[in-house]
């Protein structure tokens, strides 16, 4: 941990051209999270300043990463949903998860542009002045070194960087690294040296094999691995989430980068030798598809696109620091995307497939049609007035002050590449260490402690992107869009805290969980109604024979199936509490019983029954919908439009009538009109 007095430095003596620029809440940081932060201040009646470093707005969101990670859709709500759905409607469809980049960031510019959110571009901090652990104000410098400094000062401050600047040089408690597993009593913390992005055994780790004196290959450490379980200060390794195209009229080809250096890529030689991929897809990187014959491409394998050991130094480094660490990776990303494409030495299936896909012309077009945004995984994470942990992710530990929701695996990449001997062999051999992908369990509470620091050391700050968590629970928090919904908690608390003169720490949380269910837009409009056979049993009713199963794409944290061996009639009645007569959207969820994701796009369980008889009451009448089960698999099946009456004689019905195969039931949505 650790609590940096020198982080909290007065303002420069340096005298400034402007006066401070008053808001009721300054946000630092034009991620994601930055962004709904801003517009959810904004919506609530504050004057906002919305402060990004870079001249973009969506952090990774508009970066690459278009295939979301959900883990379970049911724990993205509010304005984080309300996101997806936008996404979800610019390709004509209800909600959708994977996106182009620039259209995630016109979205993020619409948010500000709607609001009217004053947003300073290209400028980054510079210090931090609090008193008796009241932040006063906060100095910004261009981030080109160009033009006077400025002074902010307003009422609360929210920091939400990928790097916890603010939070930092504020001088509240924060960590960089592993904890031990002994810190918290977790399993699955510190070094961990497992099987996912690995090196098959034998891969030697000498330039000239079977050399010691030849030295190492590129990219492995000389430190010596740890015990299981032990805290370091490495961090788990970035990269850059690619959109390529393989449309010939929209692909400029990947051409040799500056800078290049093959040898960075001897160790996917001998991993290919070994393992002799079929296909550059799970072979050497991960291709996910994405909207007009586009990509979100991430790292597969012992050496991909991580750079493992690359950015260890990145979190506490100065500015010019980072922008060499960041350059460093984008060098080594293109080189490994033209090594793959030209080197004679990959085998020429793989070489052909990768010519088939090029720099895509209409994306980034200020940045050489190349990402703006590396991908920040994990830097610091603050150690505030509750430690989320595995204990949470698990089940074990369950909060009571809980503000969002998350659900992804304990998901950690390498931190390291080192030498193991084998125990069969007695050799020295390459492997990465770190990696940990552990999952299993259902959508779990964030405490909203974990966003504030502690009491005594900072009073009006929040911090929803780098927040109190151990390594190994950050890593299964640390999604866009959990991001995005604890944003728009704590810009809520935030003006709270303002509304009542109080500390961050001090305000009611049962009226911020309130606030966040009935106006999750922000905007006064009437919430949708969510009925599902965990979170609402109550407006559950069951006939006939159900089983309750935890695994596939269920919504929350399971669902219900009937199988074809049970000939009796069986029905899922959901019957929502209408409080005023209104047309609703009723939408039926549609999971896969098998598989572990909850991704929609997943391949259709062919045991499911093609096709599912859905029965309808509204008011009076009473209709029947045959939806196709084979399509729109995790997603969501609009059955139409619909007037419900007042009170509770409305339902939805899921019914094995007619069905040949296993029947699901598990969420119904009502969605006003």
């Amino acid at each position: 941990m650790k609590k940096y007095a020198l982080g909290v430095v007065l303002l420069l003596a340096t005298p400034f051209l402007t006066l401070a620029q008053v808001y009721d809440i300054c946000v630092y940081g034009g991620t994601s999270a930055g962004v709904i932060t801003a517009y959810t201040a904004k919506k609530a009646g504050k004057s906002v300043l919305l402060i990004e470093p870079s001249k973009h707005l969506g952090g990774l969101s508009a970066g690459g990463l278009g295939q979301t990670d959900i883990g379970n859709k049911y724990a993205i709500t509010g304005i984080a949903r309300e996101f997806y759905r936008k996404i979800g409607r610019h390709y004509g469809k209800f909600e959708q998860w994977t996106f182009e980049p620039h259209v995630a960031e016109n979205l993020f510019k619409n948010y500000v542009k709607e609001a009217g959110i004053v947003v300073w571009y290209e400028h980054r901090l510079l210090s931090v002045n609090k008193k008796q652990g009241v932040i006063q104000e906060i100095a910004v410098e261009s981030s080109n070194n160009i033009g006077a400094r400025k002074l902010v000062k307003a009422k609360m401050y929210i920091d939400c960087t990928y790097e916890g600047d603010l939070m930092a040089k504020a001088g509240v408690s924060y960590i960089v690294g592993r904890e031990a597993n002994s810190e918290y009593n977790e399993t699955w913390n510190g070094v961990q040296l497992l099987d996912k992005h690995q090196f098959p055994d034998g891969i030697d780790p000498y330039k000239t094999p079977n050399d010691p004196s030849s030295g190492l290959l590129w990219g492995i450490s000389t430190d010596a691995l740890a015990p299981n379980g032990t805290g370091d200060k490495l961090v788990q390794a970035y990269n850059f989430r690619l959109c390529l195209t393989n449309n010939p009229t929209n692909r400029i080809p990947i051409t040799r980068p500056a800078h290049y250096d093959s040898t960075k890529y001897e160790l996917l030689l001998r991993q290919i030798a070994i393992e002799k991929p079929t296909h550059i897809n799970w072979g050497v990187m991960h291709i996910a598809d994405m909207p007009n014959s586009k990509t979100d491409i991430n790292n597969k394998g012992g050496l991909s696109t991580d750079m493992i050991g690359a950015n260890h130094n990145y979190a506490e480094a100065d500015y010019e620091t980072r922008k060499k660490i960041i350059q460093a990776h984008e060098d080594y990303t293109k080189g490994f995307l033209y090594f793959v494409g030209h080197d004679p030495r990959v085998p020429s299936h793989l070489r052909q497939q990768m010519l088939e896909w090029g720099y895509p012309k209409d994306e980034y077009l200020d940045n050489d049609h190349f990402s703006h945004q590396l991908y920040i995984r994990e830097a610091r994470r603050l150690v505030g007035e509750y430690v989320m942990t595995q204990h949470n992710c698990e089940g074990r530990e369950v909060v009571q002050d809980g503000i969002g929701l998350a659900a992804y695996t304990m998901d950690s990449h390498n931190c390291q590449r080192i030498l193991v001997k084998n125990p069969r062999t007695g050799k020295l051999e390459v492997k990465n260490e770190g990696d940990v992908q552990v999952g299993g369990f259902p959508p779990y509470p964030i405490s909203y402690r974990s966003l504030v620091p502690k009491k005594a050391e900072c009073q009006n700050l929040l911090v929803p992107v780098c927040l109190s968590a151990s390594h190994i629970a950050y890593g299964s928090i640390r999604m866009e869009p959990v991001f995005m919904a604890l944003a728009q908690a704590a810009a809520v608390a935030a003006t709270m805290a303002i509304d009542n003169k109080k500390a961050v720490q001090e305000i009611n949380i049962s009226q911020l969980r309130g606030t966040l269910r009935t106006n999750p837009l922000m905007d006064g409009s009437q919430a949708e109604i969510l009925l599902d056979n965990d979170v609402t049993p109550q407006n559950i009713s069951l006939q006939g024979n159900w089983q309750k199963i935890t695994t596939g794409g269920k919504y929350a944290a399971s669902q219900l199936i009937n199988t074809p061996k049970t000939k009796d009639l069986a029905t899922v009645r959901f019957t929502p509490d209408i409080l005023q007569r209104a047309t609703y959207d009723i939408y039926v969820y549609n999971p896969n019983p098998t598989g572990g994701g909850g991704n929609p796009g997943a391949e259709a369980d062919q045991t499911k029954t093609a096709k599912t008889l859905i029965r309808i009451k509204a008011g009076s009448k009473v209709t029947e919908e045959m939806i196709v089960s084979q399509n729109q698999i995790n997603d969501w099946i609009k059955l139409g439009s619909f007037v419900l009456e007042r009170g509770a004689d409305n339902f939805v019905e899921i019914t094995n009538l007619k069905a040949h195969g296993i029947v699901v039931a598990d969420a119904v949505l009502f969605v006003p009109r």
